[in-house]
């Protein structure tokens, strides 16, 4: 049961309108978060990042659009799948530069409080902040994966086919949106300094996949098919690609992913999700409750 908004009378002027409580609370901050990562309502400096990381992002799903459409391609030269595989650096810069907008600020100037004051709990506060993030970097992924889909379209191509592989895109993209919110979330969460939350973040998700792409590499490599495959669970990119070899989205990876390993795949990214929304929760849990 939501608890009853509250109206603070300071003498100025009375409030005679509707109560809406949580959900309109919810809804607004949603609204305000989403706007605040792409810089919207705030400073001019603090757009340059996010529109020029997406710029970039875009550019050369432009390109490919302008090759298919004047050469007359009887394919896309990238999948939409694969297409937000190889532009993995701009989009874990991108989450990791703007969710210290979302959960490092906040905390430093302790802020905090305010929200947390009755009536929005601090789990709601938690999961729309972090849905803020899921759904900026959904954002950021689909719009180059809708240019490409668009020069599909204007080039002729199968359109049962281009949807096909689109719809693949858009559910795996949705999975990875929320592996990176979480993991950038929690990092920025527990970080005071912008810095920090920066660094830490570029580590979880550019660092950390080049070595398990490197391991993967090498156990492939040597033959060690089993070792190169589970690798691959410790880095929300390579169970990206992986999934996506697995559902035959367009991308190859070291070693296919299939049968048994499929599902663990799946499993795992669920889970480390879930595992990572729960910890956030937890975080602002007790920050509320100082």
């Amino acid at each position: 049961m939501s608890r009853p908004g509250v109206i603070h009378d300071l003498g100025y002027r009375h409030y005679d309108g509707l109560r809406e409580g949580t959900p309109a609370i919810a809804r607004t901050l949603f609204v305000t978060g989403l706007r605040h990562v792409y810089g919207l309502g705030r400073s001019g400096k603090s757009k340059v990042m996010p529109f020029l990381l997406l710029a970039m992002s875009v550019l050369p799903a432009l390109i490919v659009v302008g090759v298919v459409v004047l050469t007359g391609l009887d394919s896309l030269p990238v999948s939409y799948a694969d297409y937000t595989n190889q532009t993995q650096l701009l989009v874990s810069l991108f989450a990791a530069a703007q969710a210290p907008v979302l959960f490092s600020r906040d905390l430093r100037h302790r802020s905090i409080v305010l929200y947390l004051a009755r009536p929005l709990s601090a789990p709601v506060f938690a999961v729309m902040r972090w849905l803020s993030l899921t759904v900026a970097l959904w954002l950021f992924m689909a719009v180059p994966t809708l240019m490409l889909f668009i020069g599909a379209m204007l080039s002729g191509l199968d359109k049962s086919d281009q949807v096909t592989q689109l719809l693949k895109a858009v559910v795996l993209q949705t999975l990875l949106a929320l592996l990176i919110a979480g993991i950038t979330g929690l990092i920025s969460s527990v970080s005071l300094r912008r810095g920090f939350a920066v660094v830490g973040s570029v580590m979880a998700l550019i660092v950390l996949t080049g070595v398990v792409t490197a391991v993967q590499a090498i156990a492939a490599e040597q033959d060690a098919d089993s070792a190169s495959t589970t690798a691959g669970l410790f880095s929300p990119w390579s169970l990206y690609s992986g999934l996506a070899n697995a559902w035959d989205a367009g991308i190859d990876t070291f070693v296919p992913v299939d049968g048994a390993w499929a599902v663990a795949y799946a499993l795992v990214a669920l889970l480390l999700a879930a595992a990572c929304l729960l910890a956030l929760v937890a975080r602002f849990r007790k920050v509320g409750s100082r």
